[in-house]
């Protein structure tokens, strides 16, 4: 018998972590402390190790694609997810079932375009994360072609997704927020309120997501959760059907 140490609670992010027909896991794959398995908390936590390198190694792979080659290449190319996980950003994981990597490290003066080629470095993350989820949504849709029901790749693709549409959200320090720092002008003023934003960002986010798994009420998730089960279904539909 599996030892219990979560469980999920279905009032949580109401109507959004119904299991459907074409998923092993809900949507979002969330776990709280009372009754789920061994085996949902090593699954989950492979997934979420996944999603952070995938993200941390996609912008390091932008930075230095667009210009920004440091001599150290070890610190961005180590692919050690432990060395990508940021405190915060993984306790987000655990409570909202989405996160963010440590920051990687890009020297934008480094860059032709700097605000232009900073924020494709940062959308970087997102966009590798999607990719993470097309792979192993196919992998998901071979074995759904011989009959097998796969738990550990379809968390892949619902964690990859769930982190890559989270990563768009405008606030520091998601990927997003590279999009507001490229439209607004660059000035003293901007900058103060940005490095303001970006010290409370990580903590603003912890507190929303709190709030929204025990009350249940959560407008976000209410919007974001069933595009990214429509999209990872989607994605392992379409690789059947190509």
């Amino acid at each position: 018998m599996r030892s219990p140490l979560f469980f999920y609670i279905p009032c949580a992010f109401p109507g959004n972590q119904i299991m459907t027909p074409s998923l092993n896991v809900p949507v979002p794959f969330l776990l709280n402390i009372g009754g789920s398995t061994v085996e949902d908390v090593a699954i989950f936590t492979v997934s979420m190790l996944v999603a952070v390198t995938v993200s941390a190694e996609s912008q390091g792979f932008a930075a230095t694609s667009l210009g920004d080659a440091q001599a150290g290449t070890t610190k961005r190319f180590h692919f050690n997810s432990f060395l990508h996980l940021d405190i915060l950003g993984t306790l987000c994981f655990y409570i909202a079932g989405f996160g963010w990597a440590k920051e990687v490290e890009v020297e934008a003066a480094n860059f032709k375009h700097p605000k232009l080629y900073l924020m494709l470095s940062r959308l970087a993350g997102p966009l590798g994360n999607f990719v993470m989820a097309n792979i192993a949504a196919s992998v998901v849709a071979i074995l759904g072609g011989f009959g097998i029901g796969d738990k550990v790749f379809t968390a892949l693709v619902v964690v990859n997704m769930t982190m890559a549409v989270y990563g768009l959200i405008c606030i520091a320090p998601l990927p997003g927020a590279s999009i507001v720092s490229f439209l607004l002008p660059d000035n003293k003023v901007i900058r103060t309120a940005a490095r303001y934003f970006r010290l409370a960002g990580p903590f603003l986010l912890i507190a929303w997501f709190l709030q929204a798994r025990f009350s249940g009420h959560d407008p976000v998730g209410e919007v974001l959760h069933p595009l990214i089960r429509s999209m990872s279904l989607f994605l392992s539909n379409f690789t059947i059907n190509s």
